[in-house]
């Protein structure tokens, strides 16, 4: 039975949809809530106010600083809505709400930071070889942002985009995915309230043949920041050969974590948890590959599989489960298929590879103890609760394996051993390497990958820049008459 209905958020009206989709909440597996579906013609309409926004409207005689200041007020109400907008997540997602309710109040950290950027990307002043010639260069926003979200982590994906969109002056129509795009819906609301002028900000959900396609191969759009899968990805490269749009991509990853026998296996273990079964393995920097010295191989593993089987497994809404449900029931069917696989090609099942009783989309955790980096489980991005093994003897077969996939996104190194810690960061391939911790994130930090994990950066003081054109500005400051019109200056 559903008994919501939400809508999109367009030229700064919210609009009743004229065709909608149910959403599932993957907890039970009914439908609780209705979806505007957007069309075409709402995408038309999403961009055009975006742009007119841009080029005419007030946004775009926003300054800098007032631009700032209305980042950090969105920082703000997302901070005090944190709790409803977390129970919307948890129930659109299936993701555990003492994870949402902690990472949205994080997100507003995310638009205070940009906020306080928005006044500091600066032009420069450059001292050129020719005389009477002053030339300066400007920094101008790129233009219409389209950016397009994945249902997890959501908010937070939201935020690396429209943050630094915003502060650069930017205008940006962001399109949640179709699977649990309530939050973001929601979310609408509070940059309404916030004060964004009409346009400046335009939120729709819809599918991918139609509302995606439209979206990021739409002529008015300059600049397209995308968050999924690789499929997906390359769909979007071919839609900006349209309009030349500059394109970022952050895809997945198949991320290794490498435990050496001399790390604090207690706490290694806890952070191999956190990296796998934390939101039911939903995660684009899950770290789904296992790699452990084998001299500590079964004891490392015997860990393992008693933090396991303690894991809570229940309502997403409740603050005791630590895991819930997988967001979609054919993401469900993807790893029960790959699963299967990998255990027919000779993996060894340690724990987990069931669905727990009951309704809802849920997975147990698994553990595969793979013996060959062959086996699917090993080489595909699963995007669930499964956890691959490999077994290494010397520190070289460690790095070896740790880059032996087509994905460089994330990675982990548990080790005492200051030096062994320092060559493993600088020569794994991978965008991010954390060290005796894992899945840590920050406003401050760049993050993205190598590979099929995507093109480009998000956060920190560089990302600004990447909204941002260069416009040189050359004043000629002599009194003089041009000289020889046939000679280039």
């Amino acid at each position: 039975m559903t008994d919501a209905q939400f809508r999109n958020f367009i030229d700064g009206r919210f609009d009743l949809p004229s065709t909608t989709f149910d959403s599932i909440d993957p907890s039970t597996g009914a439908p609780w809530a209705k979806m505007p579906a957007a069309s075409e013609a709402d995408v038309d309409r999403a961009v055009e106010a975006a742009h007119r926004a841009l080029r005419s409207g007030p946004w775009a005689r926003v300054t800098a600083t007032a631009r700032g200041k209305l980042l950090v007020k969105l920082g703000d109400l997302v901070v005090a809505n944190a709790g409803r907008l977390a129970e919307l997540e948890s129930r659109d997602t299936g993701k555990i709400i003492r994870e949402t309710r902690a990472q949205i109040a994080y997100v507003g950290d995310y638009y205070r930071y940009y906020g306080g950027l928005a006044d500091k990307h600066e032009g420069a002043h450059i001292p050129i070889d020719k005389a009477d010639l002053d030339v300066t260069i400007r920094r101008e926003p790129i233009g219409v942002v389209a950016a397009v979200v994945p249902w997890n982590s959501q908010l937070f994906l939201s935020a690396v985009k429209l943050g630094p969109a915003l502060a650069a002056g930017c205008t940006v129509v962001l399109k949640a995915s179709e699977d649990g795009p309530a939050p973001l819906l929601a979310f609408a609301e509070l940059v309404h309230e916030a004060g964004f002028p009409s346009g400046t900000v335009n939120i729709l959900t819809g599918f991918g043949h139609d509302c995606g396609r439209r979206l990021t191969s739409h002529p008015l759009v300059s600049r397209v920041a995308f968050t999924g899968g690789p499929s997906t990805a390359r769909a979007i490269v071919r839609n900006t050969a349209e309009n030349l749009a500059y394109t970022t991509l952050e895809l997945g990853g198949k991320s290794p974590v490498v435990v050496f026998a001399d790390a604090d296996l207690d706490s290694a273990a806890n952070a191999v948890v956190a990296g796998i079964f934390a939101a039911t393995g939903q995660s684009c920097v899950a770290g789904s590959r296992l790699l452990v010295e084998r001299s500590v191989k079964d004891e490392f593993l015997a860990r393992l599989k008693r933090k396991a089987e303690a894991i809570h497994i229940g309502d997403p809404q409740d603050p005791a489960t630590e895991m819930g449900p997988l967001a979609t029931l054919r993401q469900r069917d993807w790893v029960e298929k790959v699963v299967a696989e990998s255990l027919a090609a000779g993996g060894m099942l340690v724990i987990g590879g069931t669905r727990p009783a009951g309704s809802g989309f849920y997975y147990a955790p698994t553990i595969i103890d793979a013996g060959s980096s062959g086996l699917p489980c090993v080489r595909e991005e699963l995007f669930g609760p499964v956890l691959s093994v490999l077994a290494f003897d010397t520190e070289v077969q460690a790095l070896a394996l740790a880059n032996d996939t087509p994905f460089g996104l994330a990675s982990g190194v548990f080790t005492s051993n200051l030096g062994k810690a320092h060559r493993m960061a600088r020569d794994i391939h991978a965008g991010v390497v954390w060290v005796n911790t894992y899945r840590a994130v920050s406003p401050l930090v760049p993050f993205g990958g190598y590979g099929l994990s995507g093109l480009g950066r998000e956060g920190g003081l560089d990302a600004i820049r990447d909204y941002t054109r260069s416009k040189s500005v050359w004043i000629n400051t002599s009194d003089e008459p041009i000289p020889d019109p046939f000679v280039m200056r």
